[in-house]
């Protein structure tokens, strides 16, 4: 993507860079649209640094998004609605808690559990977060735990959506990079579940220091093949989404299509969908899909712009300028994505910033592979960090919790992500054991 321009123009970045780069930012501080934000400051950064012809904009916009891979990205978004409207979803929090039913935090444990069943299919974290708060938070708050803190845990283990293959997060870095969404994918599973892990941790620990719960109905065999026979058909579509994409069956695209299918498919057989209710599944999945491509398709020209400024090369040279130290530079890096993480979502930070960072990863001597799942592990930290908060507020607006209340709760989720973040930053066999 990034090679579409050759020419390489080298100059001195000065107020025609930065007055748009402010702008930019001011825009996005007053709550304007991400997308209208971007494009404004890429046209902006365009006319005055006169990089690249203003007439490559649209062709940029629309071959940007011209991509097999993007496919897959509306494909998961009904595939995890269609979940939810069919009850299998349900099903998946049933297996959940009868898997953790031998936890003291039985419940809460499930509710972890449960949102990383529902990453395994829908590839994104507000929708999970959505769906599984409508279903547990207020039997959480039934087990003892104080609303905030119900929600803080649901919002803290929707992160995983984006971490979990098959992550929309990771079939778009791998769009802009040039690298393979099912090799992320698989590179992905086992940093993907410790996220989910230090989640399930962090809660257990803060239920021995409060008691917020002592579900002791310990785990019963037979529960537990019950609601695996009678989940049986939601258990099928991770496995054929995941078992297709890591046996080479399919590609993330096509187990996309074939879990849309799946998931249809078992709905009505099963009669809890119609045909009726089609239009308003495809309307609710548009209007998600529609908040993301804009971002996608206006964040490529102001990534096009800076990549021609030799802002990725400029930003390398003041880095290893600064210190030589690899784990200094990769802190640097850990920190920008939090940062950035915070204050704007998953997909501008992947297009902009992955480009930029790139090349110092590299000059560290940081596989490709390594440096994706670092970045997003990163990114997924600011989903359950203000001001931005993404799955924060989905939460807040489900059960009507002031959003602080719940952010403060999250402190300790934020702790453990980092935890993990750092542990896959400095231990590339986390991610590359799969590779080799």
């Amino acid at each position: 993507m990034y090679q579409l321009y050759q020419q390489q123009v080298a100059l001195d970045l000065g107020w025609e860079f930065y007055v748009p780069l402010l702008g930019m930012i001011l825009l996005i501080a007053l709550a304007v649209p991400v997308w209208v934000a971007l494009g404004l400051g890429a046209v902006a950064m365009l006319v005055l640094t006169e990089t690249l012809p203003l007439s490559l904009l649209g062709e940029s916009l629309f071959d940007g998004i011209d991509a097999f891979a993007l496919i897959a990205v509306p494909l998961f978004i009904l595939t995890g609605d269609v979940l939810v409207r069919t009850g299998l979803s349900n099903k998946l929090l049933d297996i959940a808690e009868a898997t953790a039913g031998g936890f003291k935090t039985g419940f809460g444990t499930a509710t972890v559990l449960g949102c990383g069943f529902f990453a395994c299919i829908s590839g994104s974290d507000a929708a999970g977060a959505a769906a599984v708060g409508r279903m547990t938070i207020d039997r959480l708050t039934e087990q003892g735990y104080p609303k905030p803190y119900a929600c803080a845990l649901v919002a803290s283990g929707a992160c995983t959506g984006i971490l979990i293959p098959p992550s929309i997060a990771y079939i778009i870095i791998g769009l802009v990079l040039g690298v393979s969404a099912s090799t992320l994918f698989l590179a992905a599973a086992v940093p993907g579940v410790m996220v989910m892990l230090s989640i399930m941790l962090t809660n257990i620990v803060m239920n021995r220091i409060h008691r917020f719960e002592n579900a002791e109905m310990g785990f019963s065999l037979q529960r537990w093949l019950k609601s695996i026979y009678e989940g049986r058909f939601a258990l099928l579509v991770p496995i054929v989404i995941l078992g297709g994409i890591y046996s080479g069956i399919f590609t993330p695209t096509e187990a996309a299509a074939v879990a849309v299918v799946t998931t249809i498919i078992i709905g009505l057989f099963q009669g809890t969908i119609s045909l009726s209710d089609f239009p308003k599944m495809l309307e609710s999945s548009a209007k998600v899909n529609g908040v993301i491509l804009p971002i996608i398709a206006l964040s490529l020209p102001l990534a096009q712009t800076l990549a021609a400024l030799q802002v990725p090369q400029g930003f390398v040279q003041g880095m290893t300028s600064l210190t030589d130290s690899t784990v200094l530079l990769t802190l640097i890096m850990i920190g920008i994505l939090i940062l950035a993480g915070c204050v704007m979502e998953t997909t501008p930070n992947i297009v902009i910033l992955s480009p930029i960072l790139l090349p110092l990863a590299r000059e560290i001597g940081m596989d490709d592979i390594h440096f994706c799942i670092m970045m997003v592990t990163a990114l997924g930290v600011g989903f359950i960090t203000p001001p931005l908060g993404l799955n924060l507020f989905v939460v807040s607006g489900l059960t009507g919790t002031s959003v602080l209340s719940i952010a403060a709760r999250a402190g300790p989720y934020v702790i453990a992500m980092l935890s993990v973040v750092l542990m896959l930053a400095f231990i590339p066999e986390l991610s590359l054991w799969a590779l080799d």
